[in-house]
């Protein structure tokens, strides 16, 4: 054919699929695991695919094993479900795209719609567009008391307060949303991955969600605004007609709080009923107190509903007796490296019957949480998840060949300097002595037992020596018993370091400072290695790195030169090489109030202002 020769005619439709009982259930399959927020939405996809390109006709599911990306727990599922069809449709039911039944869709496109079939081939004949046009997608609305659900509604409500910040951090999210989910937007369900919080996603995705900055920070779209507003609507209008008629109902007893139980019972059967025939969603009932209180709570208020938030999280707390004190233990501990020793761990810890949880702790080896008594809801496979709050002790552990190793590569000094900033107020050193094995290390003793007294005098870490892990297990149960006895009668109340920053107001130096405790989820977040850091955290850095400059010298020229631009602006302003050599060598450091000195305040200029390679 000649280059310049095009042939034009008619786009041939593509022939229909011979399987469309198979490809019904598996397009089924996928969109309930996409509105679950499930990976195995892409296998099912990948499925559909190959299906779609196979010509011939399949008498069951075992025969698509020969298709790719078809393996046993699809085949198992599609003959599973035609074994249910050939049951409510009889034996001779159809499954297969016959050639009448082609014809009938071809001729769909000239001569009108076709005509019905019979059973669930009819139906799916009906419903899809066989010769290849793509039909309509319909508008995503995430299910009822589902993740999505949970997290357009919260974020919405929250827009709508006064002085709203328009956007939430994720724990603060995942707080205030997880009284609107059924499932835990932190622990995942018995036998599955995924936690409520996959489908955020889903959200954003759909462009319903924005996702911004480091930390993260959760605001909603125009169209996800939109859709929030229907949500709440629907749920403020369910609310206000359970109010209405509760109200009612307590009008027309004789006392304000007699309530006719048979009565409700008769109703709640009757809504059931309707329910099952109009296919609604079920609502949930509210009690007649709970009526009165949001009745009272609207006529006071005109806001549009009550939440929690970053800044009244102080204003929730654990009562004495609600909560129990539980050891938490990096998994690092337990796993990995030399398995017998970490397993020896656990196993003392379960021999001396101290209750403990291995989890990813970002800084330190083992603290202690409170954790909230919760009771286990009927028809759900674990109890709720409750609250923790993380008490003011950690610690961090070190053999000697790992504190020779952590001194050689610098990790001492920064992990000594990540739990001072960890916002927890008493930390601990818990060094392993394990025997003469120190005395063949990279280091000497001295130089070993030199920088241990140095981080208990210079840097006030408690320090306890024992000499092996039974030791270590020993300490760490008197440690968990001792502060059980502590914490009996107190009342813990939570604080946020994330919305009020790590100084103390004059509320909280005037209360009992061991009750006033973070939230182990913002703790764990915003002990994050390798989270996002500001102009002064990287300018701390940099001076940490020069020889001499330790974290208190560091902290008081910050406290004069906030970042690299004021210090360079405070040298430009000296007339003379020696004023601006000294410039830093009259700062005070450290409890003692000493100076840093001309020679270190001299290498300082010498980094930040010299041209070239330094001598």
């Amino acid at each position: 054919m000649p280059g310049g020769q095009v042939c034009l005619g008619r786009k041939r439709p593509l022939p229909p699929c011979p399987n469309p009982l198979f490809l019904q259930w598996l397009t089924e399959l996928r969109d309930s695991a996409k509105e679950k927020g499930l990976k195995t939405q892409y296998t099912y996809q990948k499925a559909i695919n190959s299906l779609q390109k196979y010509p011939l006709p399949l008498k069951n599911g075992k025969e698509a094993k020969i298709l790719q990306n078809f393996g046993d727990g699809i085949c198992k599922i599609l003959d599973e479900r035609l074994q249910k069809h050939y049951r409510e449709n009889g034996p001779d039911a159809p499954i297969q795209l016959t050639s009448q039944m082609s014809n009938m869709a071809s001729s769909k496109q000239m001569d009108g719609p076709q005509k019905k079939l019979s059973g669930n081939l009819g139906e799916h004949m009906k419903r899809t567009q066989i010769d290849g046009r793509t039909r309509k997608k319909r508008e995503y609305v995430p299910q009822k008391r589902s993740g999505g659900y949970a997290v357009l509604l919260t974020l919405y409500r929250h827009t709508q307060m006064p002085g709203s910040k328009g956007f939430m951090f994720r724990n603060e999210l995942q707080t205030e949303a997880q009284p609107f989910c059924d499932k835990s937007f932190t622990v995942p369900d018995l036998g599955c991955k995924y936690t409520a919080w996959s489908s955020v996603s889903t959200l954003i995705q759909k462009e319903l969600l924005v996702k911004t900055h480091n930390p993260a920070r959760y605001s909603l779209t125009e169209q996800g605004l939109a859709l929030a507003e229907r949500l709440d609507s629907e749920e403020t209008g369910m609310t206000k007609e359970h109010v209405e008629r509760y109200s009612e109902e307590e009008n027309s007893q004789d006392g304000p709080d007699v309530v006719d139980l048979t009565l409700e019972e008769e109703e709640e059967e009757e809504k059931a009923s309707r329910c099952s025939e109009s296919s609604e969603r079920p609502t949930t009932a509210l009690s007649v107190n709970q009526a009165r209180g949001l009745i009272s709570e609207s006529d006071a208020k005109g806001e549009s509903q009550t939440l929690e938030t970053g800044r009244t999280a102080m204003g929730w707390h654990l009562p004495p007796g609600s909560y129990d004190i539980v050891l938490c233990v990096d998994f690092v501990e337990t796993t990995g490296g030399n398995a017998a020793r970490k397993q020896e761990l656990a196993k003392e810890l379960q021999r001396n019957a101290v209750t403990f949880d291995i989890r990813k702790l970002n800084v330190g080896d083992f603290l202690w949480v409170a954790r909230e008594k919760v009771t286990p809801v009927p028809g759900q496979l674990r109890p709720p998840v409750g609250k923790e709050l993380v008490l003011d002790y950690i610690i961090e552990r070190k053999r000697m060949d790992d504190l020779c190793g952590s001194i050689i590569d610098g990790r001492f000094r920064e992990q000594k300097f990540r739990l001072k900033r960890c916002g927890l107020r008493k930390p601990i050193y818990l060094v392993e002595e394990c025997g003469s094995a120190a005395a063949h290390l990279s280091l000497p003793e001295s130089t070993l037992q030199q920088a241990i007294v140095n981080t208990q005098v210079v840097d006030g870490f408690f320090v306890k020596r024992v000499q092996d892990v039974k030791e270590s297990v020993a300490y760490l149960t008197i440690m968990t018993r001792y502060l059980q006895k502590l914490y009996q009668n107190c009342t813990l109340f939570c604080r946020s370091r994330e919305l009020e920053g790590d100084r103390e107001d004059e509320m909280e130096k005037t209360a009992n400072l061991s009750c006033s405790l973070m939230a182990f989820a913002e703790f764990n977040y915003g002990a994050v290695k390798n989270k996002c850091q500001t102009v002064r955290e990287v300018f701390a850095r940099q001076l940490m790195q020069v020889s001499g400059v330790s974290g208190d010298k560091a902290a008081a020229v910050l406290e004069h030169y906030s970042t690299v631009s004021s210090l360079l602006q405070a040298y430009d302003q000296c007339s003379s090489e020696t004023e601006k050599e000294k410039l830093l060598s009259t700062i005070k450091y450290g409890k003692l109030k000493r100076n840093i000195g001309p020679a270190l305040s001299r290498t300082i200029y010498q980094l930040y202002c010299t041209r070239g390679p330094l001598s």
